[in-house]
């Protein structure tokens, strides 16, 4: 039986560097799509990935961009169209994630969230489902917000506006394409703790794992899981989907 993904094309933002953007990239391959890899400085690793990819029998290239800049995505997927012939997928895990306390936020602090996180996810989506607008078969969108915009914490004032946009970014996109192409879709991970980073304090790490109703920290390859049911399962769009072990509804 055939890879659900074999003739398809799928593109990660934000996979060059072995984050979660790389793990989703990687379990796309395994399904059988042919892989674009998007990076913004992580050349050498991304292009470590596309040569283990293409040693396992995918099909993968890497391409560098700066989301936040129009005419780089432009450039982008017209580089993607041009290598592989098409855009079945589109994941937008590329991000910023920047703490500071609320006293030392500046304008081009939030500026910067907002450009990246919101601007780059944006100006992605447009031009990913534009391509899928032309092909009958459509396509699926999925873009990555935060669990934490419905219940923030401190430190992370210019971030969490800038992920909070996510939500309704995806259900915008998914009326605006279905209209033009009614086989397109546009869903939304809500991510809980699967990476945290490697310097975060021992205490925070044990806040956030005790935080979640499974008193465990999850895993890249929890929102990989999520990425391939939501590109898979061809009656689901506009849904923004939780993966966080219960802490949205965990309490304090």
């Amino acid at each position: 039986m055939p890879n659900p993904g074999q003739g398809k094309v799928a593109l990660v933002t934000g996979s060059g560097k072995r984050r979660v953007g790389n793990v989703v990239a990687r379990r796309l391959a395994d399904r059988g799509y042919a892989v674009a890899l998007h990076y913004r400085r992580s050349a050498d690793e991304a292009q470590e990935t596309v040569d283990e990819l293409t040693a396992e029998g995918a099909r993968a290239r890497a391409f560098g961009a700066n989301v936040a800049d129009e005419a780089d995505v432009k450039r982008l997927f017209a580089e993607v169209a041009g290598e592989f012939g098409r855009l079945d997928v589109l994941v937008a895990v590329a991000a910023v994630w920047e703490p500071k306390p609320l006293e030392s936020v500046t304008a081009d602090d939030v500026r910067r969230q907002f450009e990246v996180n919101t601007l780059g996810t944006f100006l992605c989506c447009q031009r990913a489902g534009l391509l899928m607008v032309e092909q009958p078969e459509g396509g699926a969108i999925v873009t990555i917000g935060d669990w934490a915009t419905v219940r923030p914490y401190p430190g992370y004032a210019a971030y969490f506006p800038s992920k909070g946009a996510i939500p309704t970014l995806t259900r915008c996109l998914a009326v605006e394409l279905a209209r033009r192409n009614p086989r397109i879709r546009v869903n939304c991970i809500l991510p809980g703790p699967v990476m945290l980073p490697e310097d975060l304090p021992e205490e925070e790490r044990h806040e956030a794992m005790a935080g979640t109703l499974l008193h465990r920290l999850g895993s890249p390859e929890n929102i990989a899981h999520a990425v391939v049911f939501l590109v898979e399962n061809d009656f689901v769009t506009g849904v923004c989907l939780p993966v966080d072990g219960g802490r949205t509804i965990a309490g304090g």
